[in-house]
């Protein structure tokens, strides 16, 4: 994982869309609004009591068939990929999409009215970096049942490029491709969806294509259109009189590319790895892309990722002279010996801190956990954390020394090692969100012997004494 000069960027202002969904057919009104920073994509159920949240995140995929389907604790969002394939293609970080239907408008079947939606809106520059992924290895994820294969290889941007065959003479062979993110509003954005037609009597006969016009999808002729067919495509989109244009297609619109349909391809696999939840810097190469493939991809990513970033040891020069000693920390800490578990601070900035404490074999905890094989209680590791997090949030204040630090909540708590005597813990706390009225939350990881022993979700608020 990199954190690079860049930062992380939301919307300036709320925009709102409205239209119908492509397979409910209902109406449903989209709106955009700014979030914090490390936030992501979240979208809002409004229509729905609690107002219900899921995370544009690839765990939560439940269906590829007709799109990218989210579902979490029973709520569904139905074809997500076009909106955020515009969030990433407008180099956006951090927004909350408020829906009140499970599906976002289908618009003319591309991300080209979103990102209208978003300009509209203006973009803001905040102030944590953006954390980026730098691919360093070939890595693949093949369909063997469907021959499709994407593949992310080393490169200086983000970069992606779509292969389509499907068999049929009327499409051919398709390639796409954008070299730099900035290309995707001019080159991308407005390549509508496809259909083939023996895919769209397919959907007629199950209504499952109730918001469909022919103004939001581009349908392909791969078969002869016969008098039944087209009565019911008159009726499904109110229209008098349906023909197939020269070049294979039905008359309702004009191709934007000849290759319309490999760019489509090229934006939902953006808007399907966008699921990833991190930035990529690589180059992608997808042959056949689909949904199916491209959530198996993103999810293979996720985990390598996560793993990564779990096993990514920071370093740091333990002999240097510290930013806090034992005694600059008793002044900001309200913790005494023996409850004191951090004994030096090496790093403090607004939003992370790395604390350091020495385990020896005269802790008191020793003595009875365990009396003849001493083990550092996770529990302590825990507390430790939340000490050295108390250093980050208690140093937001002009006069920490009136403040004590409470727990409020501990999330995710995982132990991975054991802690010995002799072993030499670094602590590193990260916000999660900025301190807001006194209350941190924090992501923290304990290291010992260049390994995770320990890893925890914390909040904590700060009260000052009375």
């Amino acid at each position: 994982m990199s954190s690079l000069a860049l930062n992380q960027k939301t919307i300036a202002k709320e925009t709102t869309l409205k239209g119908v969904g492509l397979h409910t057919g209902n109406e449903v009104t989209l709106t955009f609004k700014p979030a914090p920073e490390n936030h992501g994509f979240v979208f809002v159920r409004v229509d729905l009591e609690g107002a219900p949240k899921i995370e544009a995140d690839v765990s939560y995929v439940i269906n590829t068939q007709r799109g990218t389907v989210l579902e979490k604790f029973g709520v569904k969002i139905q074809t997500c990929e076009h909106v955020l394939a515009a969030l990433v293609g407008m180099d956006l970080d951090n927004v909350l999409i408020e829906l009140n239907a499970s599906e976002p408008p289908i618009m003319d079947g591309s991300s080209k009215f979103f990102v209208e939606a978003i300009e509209e809106a203006g973009i803001l520059e905040q102030e944590s970096p953006r954390e980026e992924y730098i691919v360093k290895d070939v890595i693949s994820y093949t369909d063997e049942e469907t021959g499709s294969e994407i593949t992310i290889i080393p490169s200086d941007d983000y970069q992606v490029t779509t292969m389509v065959d499907f068999g049929t003479k009327v499409l051919g062979t398709q390639n796409a491709s954008i070299k730099k993110m900035d290309e995707f509003k001019s080159e991308i954005a407005d390549a509508r969806t496809f259909s083939f037609l023996h895919e769209l009597e397919m959907l007629l006969e199950h209504g499952l294509i109730k918001g469909g016009d022919l103004n939001n999808a581009i349908v392909y002729v791969d078969k002869e259109l016969s008098e039944n067919t087209m009565e019911k495509l008159k009726v499904a989109f109110d229209k008098d009189s349906i023909s197939v244009k020269p070049n294979g297609i039905l008359d309702n619109l004009t191709l934007h590319y000849p290759n319309e349909a490999a760019r489509h391809k090229l934006l939902d696999v953006i808007g399907d790895l966008a699921l990833i939840g991190v930035r990529i810097r690589g180059k992608v190469i997808a042959n056949k892309p689909g949904h199916f493939i491209n959530t198996q991809f993103a999810k293979k990513m996720a985990k390598i990722i996560k793993l990564e970033k779990r096993n990514n040891v920071p370093k740091y020069d333990l002999s240097a002279k510290p930013l806090m000693d034992i005694t600059q920390i008793m002044k900001m800490l309200p913790h005494r010996p023996p409850f004191l578990l951090v004994d030096k601070i090496l790093e403090l900035t607004d939003s992370s801190v790395v604390g350091v404490k020495n385990v020896t074999m005269n802790e008191p905890f020793f003595v009875g956990h365990f009396p003849d094989a001493p083990v550092m209680p996770g529990v302590l590791q825990v507390e430790a954390m939340a000490q050295t997090g108390g250093i980050l949030v208690l140093s937001s204040v002009p006069d920490p020394e009136n403040y004590l630090t409470y727990f409020m909540k501990m999330d995710k708590v995982k132990f991975k090692q054991q802690v010995l005597p002799g072993d030499t813990i670094i602590f590193k706390c990260d916000l999660i969100s900025p301190i807001r009225r006194g209350i941190c939350h924090m992501q923290a990881y304990a290291y010992a012997n260049d390994k995770l022993v320990s890893e925890a979700e914390l909040m904590a608020q700060i009260v000052k004494v009375k």
